[in-house]
């Protein structure tokens, strides 16, 4: 298997390399935005609609659950009459056994919601193309400024649950993401280096990575963690927590998380796998093809 490459010179700089795709010639078949619109409603009011419903339904039960030690001979009246979901109001909310690991993801996933936000308004007003590595580096810059955040769900979520090690906590919500990417990333780049290849990052780039995080993403984040616990950190649970744990019955083989994943994530894939089909189509227009001639 062999393949050739030929170079055609152009005067066209690296700023101006995506004008061709910007033009509106280029794009002679449109995309389907009237069922990207639709889809995108739909779920909106779908979502809406159930929780609307929900909250109405369990307004009352809210009501009942946090009721004081006084009233607790009718409470127990009424919860010997309930069933289904209504009998485990009392541990749904008991702190999990890895409560550091949890909030730490939620606040590392509360970061990255704000950090895609932000990237993609600044690509939309800015011209972050432009530049080589202007969308890297606005990346690193806006994750150790947007740390502040995570720090802040995770502190607060922490103290909520009655967590008491947060220093545990708040390392592992300002290290967890940062060390897993440097991990990757390292074994990548030396698979770069043992290769010769020119994608592998110098050491240099390395260490100001590293040093922003040590002196702008760390301290953000012990900022954060604190200024949750403090202003965030106040029990808000809509019940009272059973102080002795529930029993959990054995599952049935469908009601497994893998199953239930697998269940519940086939209709969403296919719905967006079907609309990014035609999104892809209609950006590339056919005009992107790489042609391979086996000898």
């Amino acid at each position: 298997m062999t393949y050739s490459v030929k170079w055609i010179p152009t005067d066209v700089t690296f700023g101006r390399r995506f004008d061709i795709y910007l033009d509106y010639p280029f794009f002679e078949h449109q995309i389907h935005w009237f069922s990207i619109f639709n889809s995108f409603m739909m779920v909106i009011f779908l979502t809406g609609l159930v929780s609307m419903i929900l909250m109405r339904t369990l307004r009352n039960d809210y009501a009942k659950y946090a009721r004081e030690d006084d009233d607790l001979e009718s409470l127990e009246r009424d919860v010997s009459e309930e069933s289904g979901w209504k009998l485990v109001h009392g541990d749904v909310f008991r702190p999990p056994r890895y409560l550091a690991l949890l909030t730490a993801v939620i606040g590392t996933g509360a970061q990255m919601a704000t950090l895609i936000l932000l990237v993609i308004l600044l690509a939309i007003f800015g011209t972050l193309y432009i530049g080589r590595g202007a969308i890297v580096t606005t990346f690193i810059v806006c994750y150790a400024l947007t740390s502040f955040i995570s720090g802040y769900v995770s502190g607060g979520m922490y103290s909520r649950n009655g967590g008491k090690n947060w220093i545990k906590a708040m390392i592992l919500t300002a290290s967890l993401f940062p060390f897993m990417c440097f991990g990757i990333g390292f074994i990548l780049n030396t698979i770069a280096i043992f290769y010769g290849s020119l994608a592998a990052i110098p050491f240099g780039t390395i260490v100001v990575v590293f040093v922003i995080w040590a002196f702008i993403s760390f301290p953000l984040a012990l900022l954060g963690t604190v200024v949750g616990r403090n202003w965030n950190g106040a029990p808000n649970n809509p019940c009272r927590v059973k102080t002795i744990p529930r029993p959990i019955p054995e599952k049935k083989w469908y009601l497994t998380p893998s199953v239930i994943s697998l269940m519940g994530g086939l209709l969403p894939f296919g719905s967006i796998f079907i609309e990014m089909y035609f999104v892809f189509t209609s950006f590339w227009n056919y005009k992107v093809t790489v042609p391979i001639y086996f000898m």
